[in-house]
């Protein structure tokens, strides 16, 4: 197995550790033969490229100089060994911040050794759960390397995993051929977004490096946070305490200067998300014969989860509240284009200061109002 980035193992997450870990409890794909595989790796391929004229002549952000992304059709595994690789550069500063606290602590560098390997551990078990459950990945801060290519302009590249696609598509009975070109429309939306709008990677990027530097690196009190957010979750909270809502373990552990942020990365990522779904939809119906079966059973198995551990991983991981994304970013950019037309919509894409906020979301004629009354002011 290829070492992700040389010392990786050393730090505070081990790496290798966590790859080696999902790798080895990635539940196997559906059976296919050699010779299916390597057709539904190709038919992907030729529906990704397919997508880029039909995403971009309906959002019309098409661009001439837009730089190319590598499309990649991944396994498991190398879905897995992919999103290591992204974690890893993105919470690189985090990291490093938390090494040199500890570094200076009697008996850091043992703890640091351990905590990294129970660390890896840990998130090598996340991803084994998660690699069985993602159909495609736009992964924007992805870093190159020899066997995983990205945008040499900045990161970036399209991940789609092949046996995820099969498995579902099996799943909800469909057309093969339509759901697999039904996938690839939305996630070349995401491709699409990003590298058509060049300050959209810097901005996203800055939101993140901002939340996580809110992050008190005192080992005391993270452990305090996470028992807190454990009895929540448990329910072994006194029952005076006020509810929480039933927020994710990731928000009970946040500062409120990082709730803030996290309001504002929540509409930035429920304006991609909702922005892909109405691309899938008004593409659909031209291109995809069975779209609205496809949709039908999708949203049906979007909403109920595959089982009762599932459904608990979800609200613990928050991944409930990326279904909500789903749902509210796609009434706002309906919302939006209804009223203003798909040009209109399009200056969403103006600057960061164009971005719809939280409120904006639930409330597209907010922004309507505050971005079109300025720009005709």
């Amino acid at each position: 197995m290829t070492s992700i980035g040389g010392a990786a193992s050393s730090g505070m997450v081990d790496w290798n550790l966590a790859v080696a870990t999902a790798t080895r409890l990635v539940r196997p794909g559906p059976e296919v033969s050699r010779d299916e595989a390597r057709a539904i790796v190709a038919e992907l391929r030729r529906h990704a490229k397919a997508s880029e004229e039909h995403v971009r002549g309906f959002t019309r952000m098409g661009t001439d100089d837009v730089h190319d992304t590598p499309v990649l059709v991944v396994d498991r595994p190398g879905w897995v060994k992919a999103n290591v690789a992204g974690f890893r550069e993105l919470l690189r500063p985090l990291l490093e911040k938390m090494q040199e606290r500890r570094s200076g602590t009697p008996g850091g560098a043992v703890l640091g050794a351990v905590g990294g390997k129970v660390t890896g551990v840990e998130l090598g078990m996340l991803l084994s759960f998660l690699s069985s459950r993602v159909l495609g990945q736009y992964e924007t801060f992805a870093p190159a390397s020899g066997d995983l290519p990205a945008d040499e302009h900045g990161g970036g590249r399209l991940l789609l995993v092949a046996p995820n696609i099969v498995h579902v598509e099996r799943e909800l009975d469909v057309q093969p051929h339509d759901f697999r070109l039904w996938v690839c429309l939305h996630e070349e939306t995401h491709r699409t977004q990003f590298t058509a709008v060049p300050w959209l990677r810097a901005h996203l990027e800055g939101e993140i490096q901002a939340f996580l530097s809110e992050t008190d690196v005192d080992p005391m009190t993270v452990l305090e946070r996470v028992r807190d957010a454990a009895q929540s979750l448990a329910g072994g909270r006194p029952e005076t305490e006020e509810d929480d809502g039933g927020r994710s373990f990731v928000e009970l552990v946040q500062t409120p200067a990082q709730r803030e942020i996290l309001g504002r990365l929540t509409a930035v990522m429920s304006l991609l998300e909702g922005h892909a779904d109405f691309v899938m939809d008004g593409v659909g119906p031209a291109v995809v014969p069975t779209v609205a079966e496809i949709r039908e059973k999708f949203q049906q198995r979007r909403a109920k989860g595959a089982s009762r551990l599932d459904m608990t991983l979800r609200k613990l991981l928050g991944l409930d509240a990326k279904l909500r994304q789903y749902r509210d970013g796609e009434r706002f950019v309906r919302a939006v284009v209804d009223q203003v037309g798909m040009d209109g919509f399009n200056r969403v894409w103006t600057s960061p200061n164009t971005l719809p906020t939280k409120a904006e979301i639930a409330k597209p004629a907010d922004w309507v109002a505050r971005v079109h009354r300025r720009a005709e002011s």
